[in-house]
């Protein structure tokens, strides 16, 4: 594992507590009462994909937003404006647990280049520029466009993640072994384009050690780089605790 940068448990949540009598609509282990289920706080269904591959030694059934809409379908729409990815993994997985009353847990992630003025640095902002969210193809001529003017950037994503069980147990991380490998955004899309919507910087993103792109990589390879082991570790510690 990679430096830890920070590592908070905050007991109960901020300002003032629920009072009413809401269910607890969480999923347990009829043996060992550990939570058997989780709702990862996305509706991006690559992502969910990408963290069940990674989870997946936990023995943990994880579930998104489009999972729920049936039994839940006014799903909150969080404003994700903090100024790192811990805020706003925090922001969003409180909201989420206000609204369903289940365990559940959301991430976030800054892009960060090597040797780019910190006014062109995307950090929280991957999909907003200039006040603008953009379209995956909106994203790729940009960031391809950001590689000519510079070279290809070295980059790397800050990972953050908030897990939220119940009001006493909420727990977050932003830790070195969370971030990305360093890799490398070019100019020059893959021959494929954009192989899946959500990630559309896939096809830009080239590893350092091989030279190749990510795309001609193991799929193995692609979860390990979106989702590093700190993530399970995470998991490991709080869930089984």
């Amino acid at each position: 594992m990679g430096q830890k940068e920070y590592l908070h448990i905050e007991k109960g949540f901020k300002g003032k507590e629920r009072t009413d009598k809401a269910p607890d609509n969480r999923v347990l282990d009829s043996e060992t009462q550990a939570v058997a289920q989780l709702l990862y706080g996305t509706g991006n269904h690559a992502k969910l994909a990408a963290m069940q591959r990674r989870l997946e030694p936990l023995s943990l059934k994880i579930i998104g937003l489009k999972d729920i809409v049936q039994k839940f379908p006014s799903i909150p729409k969080v404003r994700e404006d903090g100024a790192t990815p811990l805020e706003n993994a925090e922001k969003k997985a409180l909201a989420y647990y206000r609204a369903f009353r289940m365990p559940v847990f959301s991430c976030d992630s800054g892009l960060y280049f090597e040797g780019v003025p910190d006014e062109e640095q995307p950090g929280v902002h991957v999909r907003t520029v200039r006040g603008k969210t953009l379209t995956d193809e909106e994203m790729l001529k940009h960031y391809a466009g950001m590689a000519k003017k510079y070279g290809d950037l070295k980059t790397v994503y800050r990972n953050a993640v908030c897990l939220v069980i119940d009001e006493a147990h909420i727990h977050k991380a932003m830790e070195k072994s969370m971030e990305s490998e360093p890799f490398l955004i070019t100019s020059r899309p893959h021959k494929d384009g954009i192989r899946e919507r959500g990630f559309p910087l896939d096809c830009l993103s080239v590893h350092i050690g091989t030279g190749s792109y990510y795309y001609d990589l193991p799929e193995s390879k692609l979860d390990q780089f979106a989702l590093e082991d700190g993530f399970l570790a995470f998991f490991e510690q709080h869930i089984f605790m």
